[in-house]
């Protein structure tokens, strides 16, 4: 899909049932105005209706009602719901994952940061229980969209991750199945499985989750990727506001 700076990528099935983008590296998505104006543009809201995180790496969620009456601070969270249509959420990354949520019937949506840490935490579990008992959404109902973000052919992970998410309380069957391990080598870690399996375990059905099976590193050209450049790596947005 064409936008003004270049192109952004959108999940179909999740537009039919809110607005929403993710975007690629023609942006850097620092502090720069005009690049923050360009992206609420294309939300269809000013931007001060851009709702970001200061994201934290963990398994909070807030909620940015439509009722809400107190101006928006960023919070410490890795996720947000609203059903707030004059509102966009927004979360940045350079090769966690962005997880955009939308239930067909109550209108409201979810924006999750999914990096390693919150995936062990299982924050996708964590927005849909908070879409559930903030606007009454049947996880049935959801629609899901992983944007690109760091694949298992390029998700190296020392031992101590794996020990982390047995320490977490995830099992052997589950650690089997999101690290894949050649002898000699260290485990690479399948971060689009792991959460599709947590939004089925959340009761979303697997229909009705998407990836773009696009991973960061290995597009570092077309992509923001933190294992590509580092410290000097941009980030990407994922933005989804109610229809």
């Amino acid at each position: 899909m064409q936008a003004p700076w270049g192109q952004v990528l959108v999940c179909r099935p999740l537009s039919e049932v809110a607005d929403h983008f993710f975007t690629d590296a023609s942006l850097e998505l620092r502090d720069r105005d005009e690049e923050w104006a360009a992206v609420a543009t294309q939300a269809g809201v000013s931007p001060d209706r851009l709702l970001l995180l200061r994201q934290v790496h963990g398994r909070a969620v807030v909620t940015a009602a439509a009722s809400r009456t107190v101006s928006w601070v960023r919070p410490d969270a890795d996720a947000a719901i609203s059903d707030d249509p004059t509102s966009a959420l927004v979360v940045r990354v350079a090769d966690c994952a962005p997880i955009l949520v939308a239930d067909r019937r109550r209108r409201a949506v979810a924006a999750i940061h999914a990096g390693w840490r919150s995936t062990m935490q299982q924050i996708v579990i964590a927005a849909v229980e908070s879409l559930r008992d903030v606007f009454g959404s049947d996880p049935a109902d959801l629609v899901a969209a992983i944007g690109p973000s760091l694949g298992q052919c390029c998700g190296e992970m020392g031992d101590e991750v794996i020990d982390a998410f047995r320490d977490a309380g995830h099992g052997d069957i589950a650690i089997t199945r999101w690290f894949a391990r050649e002898p000699g080598r260290k485990a690479h870690f399948d971060l689009w499985l792991a959460n599709r399996d947590q939004l089925r375990t959340a009761g979303v059905r697997d229909g009705q989750i998407f990836d773009a099976a696009l991973c960061t590193k290995t597009h570092a050209r077309t992509f923001h990727s933190y294992r590509a450049a580092g410290h000097h790596a941009g980030r990407m947005a994922a933005v989804i506001r109610p229809s």
